[in-house]
């Protein structure tokens, strides 16, 4: 890594350095514009997301502990960026395999075959049909790893309530996929 390791960045943004921010901005926002977009194919709202999320890194680097990986950090900034601009719009579809192309044309990685499989096979569909706030309970805890906890502070919900939305979506799941699994499609 050239240049100041990302806690080293985060300490300067707190301290108002707007150079360090357009270093850490420079450093992630590729990547984490990638990520966004698997979860959301309006390009403005991916876009505003993105850009929220360096406004909140800049408001509030104080509050980065520096005991956890910066890129986690900003993850979750802004992947709960991207929650917030979703809320009360309708399900985004998932981005067309040549749109896919154009913005990832590199060979893909292990996580994009997982999640183009969900996208595009039986359990994508089953996930379709799930209403939008189980489909974020899921995605948030099943697909992307986090523990039901971190799921409730992303979500900004309690962790009942995730837990309560996660049984409810393997439920439906099994409803929706067992039929399938036993070769009957009504």
């Amino acid at each position: 890594m050239v240049g100041p390791d990302d806690p080293e960045l985060v300490r300067r943004v707190a301290a108002g350095e707007d150079e360090a921010l357009r270093l850490l901005y420079e450093r992630h926002a590729g990547w984490l514009l990638l990520r966004l977009q698997r979860r959301c194919n309006s390009v403005e709202l991916v876009e505003s997301a993105l850009q929220d999320t360096f406004v909140a890194v800049w408001r509030s680097a104080k509050s980065f502990r520096g005991d956890g990986d910066v890129g986690a950090w900003l993850w979750g900034i802004a992947v709960r960026r991207l929650v917030s601009a979703l809320r009360g719009r309708p399900a985004p579809g998932p981005l067309a395999d040549e749109e896919l192309a154009r913005v990832s044309p590199t060979v893909a990685s292990a996580e994009d075959e997982l999640l183009l499989g969900i996208a595009h096979g039986d359990l994508g569909w089953a996930l379709g049909t799930l209403g939008a706030e189980l489909r974020a309970t899921v995605q948030a805890t099943l697909i992307d790893g986090l523990t039901t906890k971190e799921a409730a502070q992303l979500l900004g919900i309690p962790h009942g309530t995730v837990k309560t939305r996660l049984r409810t979506a393997k439920s439906q799941l099994r409803e929706r996929l067992m039929p399938l699994r036993e070769g009957r499609t009504s």
